[in-house]
């Protein structure tokens, strides 16, 4: 019985439940490629290992990993920001809220891909028009989980930080920030993931560097091995960002709500 217990609660494990899932889609890759019989259709796992390795020892791989890791970077810190602060007025103030209720509505439902292809008639084919595109399109998601953090602020609170007479800033800090860090830390890993893949189809369209336009590249010669190294590598990139800093973060942020 004891045995049994101990084997349940390690087959329960997170890590080891990762592990399994990640091994469960490794072996429908390998049973896929061995349907479709086609290298040049879906190779194997191991067929890429020699490209990845003529790629990173290139330089290629690394410099186009970090110039797409660059892009994400430069369009999450402003799209997290104005989001964050729109998303905190509109759930604050409902005059706010109703006349940007409407802009909110239409930014949601407008497609990246008419916004990228906008941003790069208006502005060019450059960095700028890049990022903006990322960073418009990233704004509303943040802003409405926003929204809807600070209509769930305790009023009670509230209250509680009026009768101490507490400063504007001392209860931003004490009071309004500890209640929205979830919904801060939920939108970053939620945005992070998002911002990668648009930043992908700005580069693709747009960019002569990056992930993105490695794998239009190697798109138009058919080199799915490419296509596939260049994917796996910066989904790799993106789930170790997640691993060591997202993640965590937002454990560290909840955990007052479970003590």
């Amino acid at each position: 019985m004891d045995c049994s217990c101990t084997l349940s609660k390690t087959l329960q494990h997170p890590a080891l439940v990762r592990a399994l899932s990640l091994g469960l889609l490794l072996l429908l890759w390998i049973a896929a490629a061995a349907l479709t019989a086609d290298t040049s259709v879906l190779p194997q796992p191991w067929a890429l290992w020699t490209p990845f390795l003529q790629a990173l020892g290139s330089g290629a791989l690394p410099y186009h990993l970090g110039m797409t890791l660059w892009r994400v970077v430069c369009a999450f810190v402003p799209a997290m920001i104005i989001g964050v602060a729109v998303g905190f007025l509109m759930g604050r103030f409902a005059s706010v809220d109703r006349w940007l209720d409407p802009w909110l509505v239409v930014f949601l439902n407008l497609p990246a891909l008419v916004l990228i292809v906008l941003c790069y008639i208006w502005i060019g084919l450059n960095e700028t028009a890049a990022i903006t595109a990322v960073v418009l399109n990233k704004i509303p998601n943040v802003a409405t989980l926003l929204r809807e953090g600070t209509r769930a602020l305790d009023p009670n609170l509230d209250s509680m930080a009026a009768v101490y007479r507490m400063r504007p800033l001392a209860r931003l800090r004490h009071v309004i920030m500890p209640q929205l860090a979830p919904f801060i830390a939920a939108s970053a890993r939620a945005g992070i993931a998002v911002i990668w893949k648009i930043v992908l189809v700005v580069e693709f369209l747009g960019r002569s560097s990056g992930v993105g336009f490695q794998i239009h590249f190697y798109f138009q010669l058919f080199n799915v091995a490419m296509v596939l190294v260049y994917a796996l590598s910066f989904i790799g990139v993106m789930l170790l960002v997640e691993a060591l800093f997202l993640q965590p973060a937002e454990r560290r942020v909840r955990r007052w709500r479970t003590a």
